[in-house]
């Protein structure tokens, strides 16, 4: 017997996280000892040549001293991260007298990876953990097992803790964000209507006590001087103030739809991360993590508000979440680069919570006056078309992300697939069609830039 076949024995008989003797070490003791005792009684020489090595080997492995207890640690796995490549070690301390690593640690092939065969020599292996989809999910798991010589004496196998991370979901590059109706505070990248100190003119006006000498237009004072108009010559140059704005990020994790309309009853799967099942050669799906529809209406949802919440941050704006399906999971409002990591971990927690709700909340106090309020959904609901155009009647300017799949398929294993699309479509046409008559701004998620800006633009003017 090979010892990558007693290796195999070894690590699917699982006897635990201690020193043990294999099969193979009590079948070698019996079967040399036998072929011995048998080739000396039968006057068989080649019985015991055929026996002799093999005992021989057999009690050099019960004298051979293998002890300790082998370790196994991971560092350089951050818990959070982002979609792609990132790398690992896996510190090794197998112990005295061991010889051969069987360790599970991330490769080709189905699952988290397969079983690599290492000398005992290798106390640093250096992983590539990949993950494609943003969510919760378990990375490393390296279940070990150390075998003596000649794999006759086994520690394991060992069943490792998780080690997981937290994939953020990805930012795209957006141009400059739409700009709410009345831009809030004193320090920002926004024109407001207030009188300040920014490059863009305002006004000129004639002067008055206690404005600064530097903003004398001189040409207009001048002017003014040679045509001999009354009261006072002077004339200042008035700017618009620069100010931050207040971004509220209302995200509906009530629905997660895809485009195939036959499978909208049927729950998403995991695929974040996988986790392990008992033995180093079960491993199974997830039951826990992120389970979202990749390309769904949540998935494109959530990447859309970190897009969104990444552009707004960038001009000094400050960001707030709301979840519309469970208020309590949102994040208050921020400004900065440590209030964009919060969202994007806020999103995932969201995404992991997302179920139904029967109505989607959004509290007047979740709302500062004058905000500019994005809300993502698929519009599948007149509720979340009331909850909009109620925040466009309280005096902010709203706009509405549908993120709906745009290429919907009919259900082909029932007569009346099609019949059904068609209703969808037409329902969702006439809600995206009413908020738009409220002075609510609706484009589809991935719309050109001019066409935002021209929705914009006509909702402030309805508004107004």
């Amino acid at each position: 017997m090979s010892r990558g076949q007693r290796l195999r024995e070894a690590l699917t008989s699982g006897r635990g996280a201690h020193w043990h003797p294999t099969d193979a070490l009590v079948r070698g003791l019996v079967l040399g000892l036998g072929m011995v005792v048998l080739g000396a009684l039968a006057h068989e020489v080649a019985l015991v040549f055929l026996g002799a090595p093999l005992l021989v080997s057999t009690l050099l492995a019960l004298v051979t001293p293998v002890g300790g207890t082998p370790v196994v640690r991971v560092r350089g796995l951050p818990r959070t991260g982002e979609v792609g490549a990132a790398k690992s070690v896996v510190e090794v301390e197998p112990g005295p007298g061991a010889e051969v690593l069987a360790i599970r640690l991330p490769g080709v092939g189905e699952g988290i990876g397969p079983v690599h065969l290492l000398p005992a020599a290798a106390r640093e292996i250096e992983v590539v953990l990949r993950r494609d989809a943003w969510g919760e999910g378990v990375d490393l798991r390296p279940d070990h097992l150390v075998a003596g010589p000649d794999a006759l004496f086994v520690h394991g196998p060992v069943t490792a803790p998780e080690r997981g991370r937290v994939i953020l979901p990805p930012v795209e590059a957006l141009p400059a964000g739409l700009l709410p109706a009345r831009a809030v505070g004193l320090v920002g990248a926004h024109r407001a209507r207030r009188p300040g100190d920014s490059v863009e003119l305002r006004d000129i006006r004639a002067f008055q006590p206690g404005d600064r000498l530097r903003r004398i237009d001189w040409r207009v004072s001048l002017r003014v001087a040679a045509a001999g108009a009354e009261g006072t010559n002077l004339h200042v140059r008035e700017h618009h103030a620069e100010a931050d704005a207040d971004v509220v990020l209302a995200l509906d994790t009530r629905l997660d739809v895809g485009a195939e309309l036959g499978e909208w009853a049927t729950p998403a799967r995991p695929v974040a991360g996988r986790a392990p099942g008992r033995s180093l050669g079960d491993w199974s799906l997830a039951s826990r993590g992120t389970t979202v529809r990749p390309g769904g209406s949540l998935d494109v949802a959530v990447r859309a508000a970190a897009s969104l919440a990444a552009g707004y941050l960038r001009q000094g704006d400050r960001v707030a979440l709301v979840d519309l399906g469970r208020p309590q999971l949102g994040a208050r409002a921020g400004a900065g680069r440590r209030q964009l990591l919060r969202l994007r971990n806020q999103l995932v927690v969201c995404a992991r919570s997302a179920g139904w709700a029967q109505r989607p909340v959004l509290r007047p106090e979740q709302v500062p006056h004058g905000a500019l309020v994005v809300v993502l959904s698929p519009f599948l609901d007149a509720e979340v078309v009331e909850l909009a155009v109620h925040a466009a009647r309280r005096g902010n300017l709203v706009l509405a992300v549908d993120v709906l799949p745009s290429a919907l398929r009919a259900d082909r294993e029932t007569p009346w697939g099609e019949a059904a699309l068609r209703v969808i479509r037409l329902e969702h046409d006439v809600r995206l069609e009413a908020m738009r008559q409220h002075g609510v701004a609706v484009l589809p998620w991935g719309a050109p830039v001019a066409g935002v800006l021209r929705a914009a633009r006509t909702a402030r003017r309805v508004s107004r």
